[in-house]
């Protein structure tokens, strides 16, 4: 026989389920009328205003948020993917749009697969994914999702709906496939230095109707694929796109933004890149600017025009694993399609040249002979061929204006390109040219990025560029003429026998 007290404690627990129940049913219902109403569902989830909250002092999203995520319920409400490019100055609030992306799409699709990533991990741990942790614990249904430092899932079904955080890597872009789900997010976060394989393997997930990929960022490139999301780009028809200036964003420092106008004006780069949301007119230290390239892409010379012109040839080895070694041919101002290769050693790569040497007769070899690219060298002046040993880290042959040798022949090759060039045309060859910076060194002299930082700061190593560049070095061929022979008679016998001689 049971007590009263007894009775009444069941009564309050099985009272306190009802009441359970009764609300999860409600918020059902409520997020569920928020289909294609992002911005709504942001308003009914968080509790703006409420004393006591980190929200008191605060009523709502700024204005341009309000507005991509109003943007993007209009496309998914007519059926169509979202791809939605923002470049904006600091401050914005970028990371609390990426939040409230992520939970109410979360929220209003299920069994939605999402990835997020960033430029470097330090961007995607410590701030992009740090403030879905903040608002997903404001969230009036935080109990549907488990925040992780790595994935942000449904508590019940965390292996089919979820978002994950991956920290871009070019060397492993598989890990930004396998999206196939019906509903689909991908969101970046610092999209100008997210590398193009990055974007190429994210466009597979896009044929899902109902795709949302979002890449947020401050242009602080002039090429790439998400300088190509804007007007002017090759893949702008294919992007809406916004454009966010730090001064009408709510949460910006005014004061800040004012001393920054009078320091650097309204027109610099500086300022385009960092409040004005505006891609630069030239990179602050881009050594060949983008106009420059692209009026050398958009070149169409005749043949008449470099005929009579010696051809030359550059040969960058690779030094690392995952990059290329490049033979390019220049003949005038006219540079033929490169020969890419990977995962060559010397002798391969060496026989690929003496291969390319017999098609095109250069006049002259140059080689990178730094590291891996001794060995090239050793072996075409064993086979007698007409090649220079360029050591990039020599003293420039003009030292009143270059810092080294590589620096010169960068230079060559910048002055090249402004008087009449035709290049290839293609973005890898673009973002090789653009992407390299420069400085001056104590003594005045022009100093490049190295080829090593370059790589760690946008993710690759110009490898092209190098080997047009090496085409530019100011010395003759010195040849094995015993040696030259030898090659001779082997071409000669090499042509009767293709030609089906006995």
């Amino acid at each position: 026989m049971s007590t009263p007290a007894v009775e009444l404690g069941v009564f309050v627990v099985v009272s306190e389920y009802a009441e359970a129940v009764d609300f999860e049913k409600q918020l059902l219902e409520d997020v569920s009328e928020f289909y294609f109403d992002l911005y709504g569902l942001v308003m009914y989830l968080f509790p703006w205003g409420e004393k006591g909250t980190l929200l008191e002092k605060h009523d709502g999203p700024d204005e341009w948020q309000k507005e991509l995520l109003d943007d993007i319920g209009a496309q998914l409400k007519e059926g169509k993917s979202v791809q939605e490019a923002i470049s904006s100055g600091h401050g914005i609030g970028k990371s609390c749009e990426c939040a409230w992306i992520i939970i109410t799409l979360m929220s209003l699709r299920p069994h939605l697969n999402g990835v997020v990533t960033a430029n470097t991990q330090a961007q995607l741990s410590s701030k992009t994914w740090k403030e879905l942790a903040v608002w997903h614990k404001l969230a009036l249904n935080n109990h549907w999702f488990k925040w992780t430092a790595t994935k942000f899932s449904h508590v019940q079904h965390p292996e089919t709906w979820f978002v994950q955080a991956i920290p871009q890597s070019e060397n492993n872009p598989e890990a930004f496939a396998g999206l196939h789900a019906e509903y689909v997010l991908i969101i970046y976060d610092e999209a100008s230095a997210i590398p193009d394989c990055i974007w190429e393997v994210s466009e597979g997930a896009m044929t899902t109707p109902e795709a949302v990929w979002v890449a947020f960022g401050n242009p602080t490139r002039n090429s790439g694929r998400f300088r190509n999301c804007f007007p002017g780009g090759k893949f702008a028809h294919r992007w809406g796109h916004k454009k966010i200036d730090s001064r009408t964003a709510k949460m910006t420092d005014k004061k800040k933004i004012n001393g920054w106008l009078e320091d650097y004006g309204e027109d610099s780069d500086f300022f385009r890149i960092r409040v004005r949301g505006e891609f630069p007119r030239a990179g602050s230290n881009q050594f060949i600017g983008s106009d420059i390239v692209l009026e050398a892409q958009q070149r169409q010379l005749e043949l008449r025009e470099y005929i009579s012109y010696r051809k030359l040839m550059g040969v960058d080895v690779a030094r690392f694993g995952d990059d290329r070694s490049v033979i390019t041919i220049r003949q005038g101002m006219k540079m033929f399609d490169p020969n890419i290769y990977r995962g060559m050693d010397n002798m391969e790569l060496a026989g690929k040249v003496v291969e390319l040497y017999r098609e095109h007769q250069p006049y002259a070899i140059y080689v990178d002979g730094i590291g891996n690219g001794s060995g090239v060298v050793d072996r075409l002046r064993q086979l007698g061929l007409p090649v220079v040993d360029v050591v990039v880290s020599n003293a420039a042959t003009k030292p009143r204006e270059y810092a080294n040798l590589r620096a010169e022949i960068w230079g060559e090759m910048r002055a090249w390109l402004k008087q009449g060039a035709d290049i290839i045309f293609t973005d890898e060859m673009s973002d090789d040219l653009v992407y390299l910076e420069y400085g001056y060194n104590n003594k005045m002299q022009i100093q490049l990025e190295s080829k090593k930082d370059l790589k760690e700061r946008v993710g690759f190593s110009p490898d092209l560029a190098e080997s047009l560049a090496l085409t530019f070095a100011p010395f003759k061929p010195m040849v094995n003429v015993q040696n030259q022979d030898l090659l001779a008679r082997q071409m000669r016998q090499q042509n009767i026998s293709n030609k089906g001689w006995t």
